[in-house]
């Protein structure tokens, strides 16, 4: 005699699909990747090179100290406001006033006289390139995601 089969009554969950990527979504995700890559980047050379911007700028160790912690409490401010701005104008707007803001502070660093100027262009720097971090998240959450049946 043959076993009795059994048969289950609960449905099956639909299988979750891979789902294909456009080449435009993925190196548009890539330059934001690159973007965000920069603004690192800014970061840690600034920190290895806070004795030659001190030296540079004839400025004291307390000053030259606001130089990254101007930067960093900037970029801190923007992080959750940039959630408000990005529903308010597009992550895409949102990102590219993020990147050409930061290259153009970045410029403006580069120009400074004084201690006072560079801490200045630094905080501008940290508010502005703060927005790219969430929207490079964001993006990748939602266009990235695997494609359910339901």
């Amino acid at each position: 005699m043959a076993p009795a089969a059994v048969v289950s009554t609960m449905p099956a969950a639909p299988p979750v699909q891979a789902r294909s990527f456009g080449a435009r979504r993925v190196i548009a995700f890539i330059a934001m990747v690159f973007g965000m890559f920069m603004a690192i980047l800014d970061t840690q050379i600034v920190s290895a090179s806070l004795a030659e911007i001190q030296a540079g700028l004839s400025a004291s160790a307390d000053e030259v100290s606001w130089v990254q912690t101007a930067y960093l409490v900037a970029e801190v401010i923007m992080i959750p406001l940039s959630g408000f701005l990005s529903r308010a104008f597009s992550t895409r707007v949102v990102f590219v006033a993020s990147a050409a803001g930061f290259t153009l502070a970045s410029m403006l660093c580069a120009t400074s006289g004084t201690i006072n100027e560079m801490i200045f262009w630094r905080t501008l720097q940290g508010f502005i390139g703060g927005g790219m971090f969430p929207t490079v998240f964001s993006t990748a959450s939602r266009s990235f995601r695997a494609k359910s049946n339901r």
